[in-house]
């Protein structure tokens, strides 16, 4: 059973999680002594083992969370504050005991994650959680790229010593002007929610270093602007003159601007007649019309056969618990 403990403030501890804690067998938590404070500020007489499990002992511990379940006995997941397996252990028990065909129940409780979203002020209705990024390297560099890149609203955790960096790694990436909410201390008695842009929260950060664990809500990457006539013209240009058939340039240029292949193709095949001295259409435009698979072309343009390609295209936040 996982169960939600509080991130910040002990009156967030359900009724439900304290009977499901005092109703344990065994209690798995990250860290016994602060699990043995959450329980006695919440009235649960301890009758349960403690055990253990953190991001180093998870795997180890698999093997007795099974075999305990299977023989009937309550098995509790918790972690320092909030909800198991979000950025904290619990995935990996969930997916052994449930692949042994036992129950798993849930208990619902605080989200840091949650709470700083739905309080930052930026579109809630869809959204990407990233949890911590890699702290150097490749690996920071790649999640840096697809998460500017990311139209959805972006939430992400971050430690208070490393916020000023991310901050800055997400302005150059994103640009400055990119909508940002960073949430510290939620549900605590010195609650912070700082709303701005990257290049504003640069500015902030660098005036005081937040304590706490923070949450950060990025705003969603723009649509890409359509590409006009001109522009898809231009390219395939630049991509004929390397060499490239017209199809090959008319893909590139489909994938690099974002527009339907069949356009790019049209137009490219309307610039190919131009320089063998064909008559295409009107005055050769990057019109909408689709192109066969054959690059010949009527007195009315190009043939409206199609190309038959379509159009396409999870450190855990806690620290700092009141207990």
């Amino acid at each position: 059973m996982l169960v939600g403990t509080p991130i910040g403030n002990m009156g967030d501890l359900s009724p439900r999680a304290i009977d499901a804690l005092a109703g344990a067998d065994l209690i798995c938590c990250e860290d016994t002594r602060r699990t043995g404070r959450l329980l006695e500020l919440g009235g649960v007489t301890r009758r349960a083992k403690l055990l253990r499990v953190d991001d180093h002992t998870e795997v180890r511990a698999i093997a007795e969370v099974v075999r305990r379940v299977a023989a009937g006995e309550r098995v509790v997941v918790v972690t320092d504050a909030g909800m198991p397996g979000i950025a904290d252990p619990g995935e990996r028990l969930v997916r052994a005991v449930a692949g042994e065909g036992l129950a798993v129940e849930v208990v619902p409780g605080p989200s840091a994650a949650l709470t700083a979203l739905v309080v930052s002020g930026i579109p809630a209705g869809r959204f990407a959680f990233e949890g911590f990024l890699p702290r150097k390297g490749s690996g920071r560099t790649e999640r840096l790229r697809v998460v500017a890149g990311e139209r959805r609203t972006v939430v992400l955790y971050e430690a208070p010593h490393r916020l000023a960096r991310t901050l800055a790694d997400l302005a150059g990436v994103c640009g400055g002007d990119r909508r940002v909410a960073v949430a510290r201390e939620l549900t605590k008695l010195h609650e912070q929610v700082w709303r701005g842009t990257l290049a504003s929260a640069l500015a902030w950060v660098s005036e005081s270093e937040p304590r706490g664990e923070v949450v950060v809500v990025l705003s969603g990457a723009a649509e890409p602007e359509v590409a006009g006539d001109g522009q898809i013209v231009a390219s395939l240009q630049e991509a004929l003159a390397e060499g490239l058939s017209t199809r090959d340039a008319a893909a590139r240029v489909a994938a690099d601007l974002h527009v339907p292949r069949r356009r790019a193709y049209g137009a490219a095949v309307a610039l190919a007649a131009r320089a063998s001295g064909a008559t295409v259409g009107d005055d050769g435009g990057a019109g909408e019309g689709g192109a066969g698979d054959g690059d010949g072309q009527t007195d009315g343009g190009q043939g409206d056969g199609g190309d038959g390609d379509g159009d396409g295209q999870t450190d855990g936040v806690g620290g700092d618990q009141p207990w």
